[in-house]
């Protein structure tokens, strides 16, 4: 049976790491795929479970340093005893499942290599200043050190070179053991073996002064170059290691949402129980400052709920009897209980939490490049360096002698191994996807995965439905045309006395107005509906009708119809209010445009993005809303079907399309775009029906997901540029081919801390996303 799971890696420092594991993994017998990702250390791995398990990936990988340590529940989950279960607090079991593990353990590394950097400290400081003693006495600068310090430090720097390399460069060490036994070569490799040679052959210079004397210089050693290399490559990891732990806070912060406890009543009593206990149907208590536990609807009270942790919107919003409230907001000053609907791994807060892992996770096109350079890139850069040595030897002593000749081959070697860095072309593009993913769930702006996130920056095209993406999606009042003694407001209370008593959608749209407005609903005497024309009440003993405009012309009251042709031709519904003896007013429905629309639309236009409109609608309405916003071209009187043709003709022009709709109605036409944006409200449980889901489908978050899309995208490019520049100079400069011209050659002391810096850069860089303003 074919099952799909994800694994969290230990012993993986680099793209090449990804790149052992994956060529591995791909050999064992039923395993149908595998996706290793060296920015969140995790491996997506695809195989059948009759013919292979974790057991036996782990039996492949141990010996190269390499483990898989299971994230996801097992088929018998139902099987794990919860925490109540167990007489354990939910912390405590998280503990006992080994939950925390992964953090605890990154915490724990990054303590070691910190603890190790400080021991270098010293050591370093001592090499450094013996270094540049000898560079600053080579050119005359200061006077040769005595005889006495000479000797010192002559056998101080072997002792403190040999608890550097066996001590702080174990891991390299062990990369190159892996190395020689199993023919699988990464970046720990590279710095174990140009270390190692260093450190060899100072340590045989040192041992055999007298004999080699002859021969070559013994006055030239490298336990200097040993030691600040491996500081550096030590303090690039660290660095490293720590940007990666603030890569992925995204999902951290939204765990953090989520509410511990919860006060449910049980009986007649209220109890507060752990949030994994509440069930389906349990009435919940919410109290004032308290964070919503579950997803729900409100039976009764009134309160207004922070919900910007969760979809972005930084003013809290009005709730009361019968609307949904979702986990991991906040309440604010009132109070109300509601009914649990959605528990556990069914909230929406679940939810996003899985998308943006999952999104996390997964690799954009433009990494292709980068994973097939890093596959080949060790051994490459392996074959480089010992071909780089031999010429030297061969070609160098015609001109400078064996001795001068193996010094500069030995100081190319070594810098060739220590500058080749795998691990910036591996971070490039993960660290951004990881950042960009993460700032978008903050905005309420959910990514599916890295492809779609790639391909919306291309967007160049978006197609837009009307109705609850530029339109507020259901009737409101928008005017009022007034043609009596009384105010404005006195005409809607009785408007909406007289429509209390409708089912029509239109009535709802004056009742909720006049309810807004806090107007006076008065009593309704002698109600009575008027088929296919309106209705008539009698309302503080006045006789009133309101309706149609066939209804006027049964009263025979005197009225303009052609005052009425250009709203109609607007798509608004007038509503005409009136008594025995005249019209007193006309009263205008439309469906309102979002007041952040027109915005949204001329930022779009700034973008460079053309907007097409589709709509259900009369061409007249279409046009009326597309000249008030601003769009570029419509589609009136669309059916689904008109809308998927339209999307497949921009698509043969060769636009880039982008679909912004329901995710509901428009889901042949979400699934034939480019990009697929759901405008999703802060309920909606289909939030994986698009590639991109927008929370409180606001159209001004289009702007912001192709703003962020841009910007990752920026970033991912500027990685990619700096990671191979370092490797494009930093090879060749290593290797002394600018020698002969320039008298350039890269000291490895250098070369490691290049090295180090350029994986620090790229992760650096692509945590500026997170500062900056979409």
């Amino acid at each position: 049976m074919n099952t799909f799971k994800t694994y969290k890696v230990k012993g993986m420092h680099c793209a090449s790491c990804a790149s052992i594991i994956e060529r591995t993994i791909k050999k064992i017998e039923g395993v149908a795929n595998i996706e290793v990702n060296p920015g969140t250390e995790n491996a997506k791995i695809s195989f059948d479970t009759n013919k292979t398990n974790a057991e036996q990936f782990n039996q492949k990988l141990e010996p190269l340093g390499y483990s898989l340590h299971n994230m996801n529940m097992s088929a018998n989950a139902s099987a794990v005893l919860s925490a109540s279960d167990m007489n354990m607090s939910e912390d405590e079991h998280k503990e006992h499942l080994g939950l925390n593990q992964t953090k605890k353990e990154k915490l724990a590394e990054l303590k070691d290599m910190k603890n190790k950097l400080l021991s270098l400290i010293p050591i370093v400081l001592i090499s450094i200043f013996v270094m540049s003693y000898d560079i600053l006495a080579q050119f005359k600068v200061i006077a040769e050190m005595s005889y006495f310090w000479n000797e010192f430090f002559h056998h101080l720097l072997p002792v403190l070179a040999t608890y550097t390399l066996f001590v702080v460069g174990k891991p390299y060490l062990l990369g190159l053991y892996r190395f020689f036994r199993h023919g699988q070569a990464n970046m720990d490799t590279l710095i174990g073996l140009g270390t190692l040679v260093a450190f060899l052959y100072s340590f045989i210079v040192s041992a055999f002064e007298e004999s080699l004397k002859a021969f070559i210089n013994v006055n030239q050693s490298y336990y200097d170059v040993t030691i600040i290399v491996i500081a550096f490559i030590t303090l690039g990891k660290y660095l490293e290691a720590r940007s990666k732990l603030k890569t992925g806070d995204a999902i951290e912060k939204l765990l953090n949402l989520q509410a511990k406890t919860a006060l449910v009543v049980r009986g007649e009593r209220e109890v507060e129980i752990p949030v994994d206990q509440v069930m389906h149907g349990d009435i919940i208590i919410v109290k004032p400052g308290a964070k919503i536990p579950v997803d729900g609807l409100i039976v009764s009270g009134f309160s207004y709920v922070d919900e910007s942790m969760v979809t972005g919107e930084p003013m809290p919003v009005e709730k009361k009897e019968g609307d949904a409230v979702v986990s991991g907001t906040i309440n604010t000053t009132g109070s109300f209980t509601f009914r649990a609907t959605k528990v556990g791994g069914e909230t929406l807060l679940a939810h996003i939490v899985k998308m943006v892992e999952e999104a996390q996770g997964s690799k954009a096109p433009i990494q292709a490049l980068a994973d097939k350079i890093s596959s080949i890139f060790v051994p490459v850069v392996l074959g480089i360096a010992v071909l780089t040595l031999v010429l030297w030897l061969l070609v160098g002593m015609q001109y400078f002698g064996f001795s001068q000749a193996l010094s500069f081959g030995l100081v190319s070697f070594v810098g060739i191994l220590v500058i080749a860095c795998p691990c910036a072309l591996g971070l490039a593009t993960p660290t951004a996807i990881i950042v960009g993913v993460g700032k978008g769930a903050r905005e309420g702006i959910l990514i599916k995965d890295a492809a779609t996130l790639q391909k919306l920056h291309q967007v160049n095209v978006v197609v837009v439905d009307k109705t609850g993406t530029l339109t507020m999606g259901k009737p409101e009042l928008i005017a009022v045309k007034n043609f009596s003694n009384k105010n404005d407001d006195e005409l809607v209370s009785i408007l909406a006395t007289l429509e209390n008593k409708s089912e029509h959608p239109i009535a709802h749209a004056v009742i909720n107005y006049a309810k807004s407005k806090k107007l006076k609903i008065s009593e309704l005497n002698d109600f009575e509906i008027i088929k296919g024309k309106g209705l008539k009440g009698r309302v503080d003993g006045v006789e009133y009708f309101a309706g149609n405009t066939r209804l006027i012309e049964d009263l025979n009251l005197p009225f303009d119809k052609n005052l009425l042709e250009k709203e109609t031709l607007e798509g608004k519904t007038p509503i005409i209010l009136a008594n025995q003896n005249a019209v007193l007013c006309v009263v205008l429905i439309a469906d309102a445009i979002k007041p952040e629309a027109i915005e949204a639309v001329n930022n779009l236009h700034k973008l460079g993005v053309k907007i097409v409109m589709l709509t259900g609608d009369h061409k007249n309405t279409a046009k009326y809303i597309a000249k008030l916003v601003g769009i570029d071209d419509i589609v009136s009187e669309a059916m689904p079907e008109s809308k998927l043709d339209k999307i497949k003709e921009l698509q043969a022009e060769g636009q880039v399309v982008a679909m912004a709709g329901d995710g509901v109605n428009d889901a042949p036409a979400l699934a034939q775009a480019d990009v697929g944006i759901a405008m999703a409200t802060g309920t909606d449980v289909a939030i994986e029906s698009a590639g991109i889901t927008l929370l409180h489908g606001d159209i001004s978050k289009l702007v912001k997901a192709i703003k962020l899309s841009k910007m990752t995208m920026r970033g991912i490019k500027q990685n990619l540029f700096w990671a191979f520049v370092y490797n494009i100079i930093g090879i060749p400069l290593a290797s002394g081919i600018f020698f002969p011209f320039f008298g350039w050659l890269l000291s490895p002391v250098f070369a490691g801390f290049a090295m180090a810096m350029s994986s620090v850069s790229v992760v650096g860089n692509s945590l500026r996303i997170k500062s900056k303003k979409l």
